[in-house]
């Protein structure tokens, strides 16, 4: 069959692609932009897009045209697709009718920290030689893509409270109807689509409906937001995780830096975790991948083993280059909490001198300043930190920072300003999610020329 996509290039429907054309269907697509390193995994997929919205040739010929969420009404390739009356569907709706009932599903949900949890619990499954399929919204290192069908029972999936498509409005993860759940937090984000954090709390509560009453679901101890969710009613198993305390699953801290952990289950010490991987909100993440996975038959102990190789995820705290003694990195992050934790995990690290943080407003939420009030205090504990002027007036915050914060119109005046201040033993925390205008290859070029 052929499948045309619209909004190929997103993490998702790239991802979607690439099950469709493993499981035999051809492939093609369309999108307005495609940054690396989705780009550059549909190439090495061999699946061929088109840029923007414009040629209908290929959404035509299609046998049914799956539609991104980001694709309106108006746009030349719907408009076409719905005038002819063609078989569209959504992306999340189509993997649940053609690949999700193939198996039994873990999926994984939150705020934050969704895509390294995923990307946790598949790699202990694959460890296990359970051979899982998966849909990631990032590109895994080991594996070097962001979907598998895979030969075994599981089918592991980030769980994305973002609606499905122009005309379906209800989050992605109503479609999957998982056997075993993690939340891993809840906030308010995605302000174009929720009106306040009551209205995610209600997909959520919709979500946990769907959790059949032998499955279970697993969620921060302390977490308000969920716990007000949890009193509209628990439907299956719960299980709570926490870093102190009573709590079915909780991690203890050896380390501060969140290279060493100990699991405890129900008052029982049952593994240990040392990795190459920074930060509490780290500990978090593989908690709740070791509990989850602990449901799909992973004994607490080898998921913990396994966990000790487990390397980043593509994009989070990342590490693009190493010039002269600075080191960049590239992180997702794009909600103020995240930021907080991300710049947390560096500082406590010891690896450096000095965090230069560098900050594109990208999403949404971000970019109309729905979290305004919160940046200054996200950005606190950097060294210093570079701005792309956002759409509101950042420096007419109260507490702005102007001895540490600086704001610039151009992707390129930032790179003059922090590579003219940056010394040998500095990271540089580049934090966006989205292109941000090729920064990671044009700092390093810069630092070369400006320290040779």
């Amino acid at each position: 069959m052929h499948l045309h996509i619209l909004g190929i290039g997103g993490t998702f429907m790239s991802s979607l692609a690439i099950l469709a054309r493993a499981a035999g269907h051809h492939i093609t697509g369309c999108d307005a932009k495609c940054y690396p390193p989705v780009s550059d995994l549909l190439a090495e997929k061999g699946i061929v897009w088109t840029e923007g919205y414009d040629d209908i040739t290929d959404a035509m010929q299609a046998d049914c045209v799956i539609v991104g969420n980001a694709i309106k009404r108006g746009m030349p390739v719907l408009e076409a697709v719905i005038n002819a009356r063609k078989l569209y569907i959504s992306g999340p709706q189509w993997l649940a009718d053609n690949i999700l009932p193939q198996y039994q599903v873990l999926a994984i949900a939150g705020t934050h920290g969704k895509t390294t949890t995923t990307a946790m619990a598949i790699h202990i499954l694959q460890t296990m030689n359970l051979q899982p399929g998966f849909l990631i919204g990032g590109v895994l290192p080991n594996l070097n893509t962001s979907a598998c069908l895979g030969a075994g029972t599981w089918f592991v999936i980030e769980a994305d409270e973002y609606d499905s498509a122009f005309y379906d409005k209800r989050p992605k993860f109503m479609h999957y109807r998982p056997d075993i759940a993690v939340l891993n937090n809840l906030e308010f984000d995605h302000a174009d689509i929720y009106p306040d954090l009551a209205a995610i709390q209600q997909q959520f509560h919709y979500f946990l409906r769907t959790i059949p009453a032998n499955g279970v679901a697993i969620k921060p101890r302390d977490d308000i937001a969920l716990n007000d969710v949890l009193e509209k009613g628990q439907y299956s198993q719960m299980e709570n995780t926490a870093l102190a305390g009573d709590a079915d699953w909780r991690a203890e801290l050896l380390d501060k830096s969140g290279a060493a952990f100990r699991v405890w289950y129900r008052g029982e010490a049952v593994a240990e975790v040392q990795w190459d991987l920074l930060g509490q909100f780290n500990v978090e993440n593989g908690l709740m991948a070791i509990a989850a996975c602990s449901h799909a038959g992973v004994e607490p102990v080898d998921a913990a083993k396994a966990l000790c190789t487990f390397s980043q995820v593509k994009r989070r705290l990342e590490i693009r280059s190493i010039t002269n003694g600075v080191t960049v990195y590239d992180d997702f992050a794009h909600h103020p909490t995240a930021i907080t934790k991300t710049i947390a995990a560096l500082k406590n690290s010891g690896r450096h001198q000095r965090v230069l943080v560098v900050l594109e407003f990208a999403s949404y939420t971000m970019r109309t300043g729905v979290h305004a009030s919160t940046i200054h205090q996200a950005i606190a504990n950097a060294d210093g930190a570079y701005l792309l002027a956002p759409k509101f007036d950042v420096k007419g915050l109260p507490h702005f920072d102007k001895a540490k914060s600086q704001v610039f119109s151009t992707t390129d005046a930032i790179i003059d300003s922090v590579t003219s201040n940056v010394e040998a033993g500095d990271a540089i925390l580049v934090m966006s999610n989205r292109g941000f205008d090729n920064i990671y290859q044009k700092l390093e070029d810069k630092l070369l020329a400006g320290l040779n």
